[in-house]
């Protein structure tokens, strides 16, 4: 990734290539929302009369170094002025009304990241949030990142790829919430009074994808001895190569949950569905970006054949095996891709041995990708409940359903009578249960893959 050296910044100032971690007010900012954090409640609130709570004049001064901290590092980040202003704002006035549960809307409408898209460009983020596959709870962060956008990526979203709220970002450092598995900075996460008509932009740590999948990737290919095409070898042990193999799939996967043939309300957070709605959704998203890297790769694009094998060996490798066992959409979308290309011969386990048929594999991965979209395509037509059934019937072709599941024995087993949002408690929380094979691997990966908690391209390294 190329750095910003010397960047104008409209509305005044200049932003350098001096690194907010480098600065000496970085870390007083650190320790501070370090300090605060174990106060809150789950719901980012302080308790002060909960045991092991501070006065509040300690947590008043706490929380004022913190804000004074953020205004020494604010000329670093003259593009983000605006939203600083209105962070210490936020900051003071969740101070002044006794530290209840915190809101800070007026600065997440005042950061605006997706507006000035720089290869490169830094960005000092403090909120109260919670970390997507982290911390479940709303404490308060602090992290420095990094505009991932150069020139070959902003042109093909510009011409190919409309995504304008799409944000391809690494670390810098980070406080206790991102010491874990989550890769992403989205602002559904942040502790606001109410929800803004929109979200402006959502960020994904390509950094962090990257160096996980290194780790992982290297680990399976050993442990199921998988011959890998030179190039693909080369690939997995470049980290900066990855990270653009993944700022890719990432900008595709993310705008193909608003694109296709789509029945009319695919994949929304607050709706209550069977969890394998949500493993076909985020597998269709991953299997479009596939596609179109095939499509890439054929007209002479350099990242095309990187983003394939990107996406096969973390959803084959590493997706069926990370996190528990309840309810795990992405776990499922890898364990039906690694079926789905077993039962139709790319892939085989012989003689303790890994093998993929190469050629064929961009074929049948789109093949797969297919059936989904025609899965969709006839989901506009039915009812909801007959759309779930159709959908459980696609995956149970590839991939055993527990014996125990009510689901599988077909509608009879079920009280019809219920609306559908209820029926999804007769879900078993592991309906489609690892096969023999992900039971073993389990068993070779799962300290490496537990390693890769908190992992960045500096620590990978």
């Amino acid at each position: 990734m190329t750095e910003i050296l010397v960047q104008d910044v409209p509305g005044g100032g200049i932003a350098t290539d001096e690194r907010v971690i480098d600065h000496p007010a970085w870390p007083v900012l650190k320790t501070a929302v370090e300090e605060i954090r174990p106060w809150q409640s789950k719901d980012g609130s302080i308790d002060f009369g909960a045991e092991g709570a501070p006065s509040r004049v300690t947590a008043e001064a706490t929380l004022e170094r913190a804000a004074a901290a953020i205004q020494e590092l604010a000329p670093l980040l003259p593009h983000n002025a605006a939203y600083h202003r209105a962070l210490v704002a936020d900051l003071r006035k969740w101070a002044d009304g006794g530290f209840v549960v915190p809101d800070f809307l007026d600065s997440l409408l005042a950061f605006q990241p997706a507006a000035q898209r720089a290869d490169g460009r830094q960005h000092l983020v403090v909120f109260p949030m919670y970390t997507q596959n982290g911390n479940p709870d709303r404490n308060l962060e602090a992290v420095v990142l990094r505009m991932v956008w150069p020139e070959w990526l902003a042109e093909l979203e510009r011409t190919r790829y409309d995504n304008p709220l799409f944000l391809g970002i690494t670390f810098e450092d980070f406080t206790a919430g991102y010491d874990t598995n989550s890769a992403v900075l989205f602002p559904e996460t942040i502790a606001v009074r109410e929800a803004p008509e929109r979200f402006t932009w959502g960020g994904i740590f390509c950094d962090r994808e990257a160096a996980r999948f290194r780790r992982v990737t290297e680990a399976a290919v050993a442990t199921l001895r998988l011959e890998l095409p030179g190039d693909i070898r080369e690939m997995i042990a470049d980290q900066e190569r990855c990270e653009k193999a993944f700022v890719l799939w990432d900008m595709v996967h993310d705008r193909t949950h608003s694109h296709g043939d789509l029945p009319f309300d695919p994949f929304m957070i607050k709706q209550r569905q069977p969890f394998w709605m949500y493993g076909l959704e985020e597998l269709r998203c991953d299997l479009t970006a596939f596609k179109e890297a095939v499509t890439l790769e054929a007209e002479g694009n350099v990242h095309g054949r990187d983003v394939q094998y990107a996406v096969l060996f973390d959803r084959m490798f590493r997706f069926p095996l990370s996190g528990d066992r309840v309810r795990n959409y992405d776990g499922l979308g890898g364990q039906l891709l690694f079926a789905y290309l077993h039962k139709h011969d790319v892939v085989r386990w012989t003689d303790n041995t890994l093998k993929i048929d190469w050629e064929r594999a961009p074929q049948v991965t789109n093949q797969l990708c297919a059936e989904i979209e025609e899965l969709y395509r006839a989901g506009i037509d039915r009812p909801k409940l007959v759309h779930w059934f159709a959908a459980y019937d696609l995956v149970s072709t590839y991939l055993a359903p527990h014996p125990g599941s009510r689901w599988a024995k077909g509608p009879d087993a079920l009280d019809l009578t219920l609306p559908p949002r209820k029926l999804v408690d007769d879900v078993l929380p592991d309906e489609f249960p690892l096969s023999m094979f992900f039971e073993a691997l389990s068993k070779k990966l799962k300290d490496v893959i537990a390693s890769t908690k908190g992992i960045t391209a500096a620590s990978a390294a």
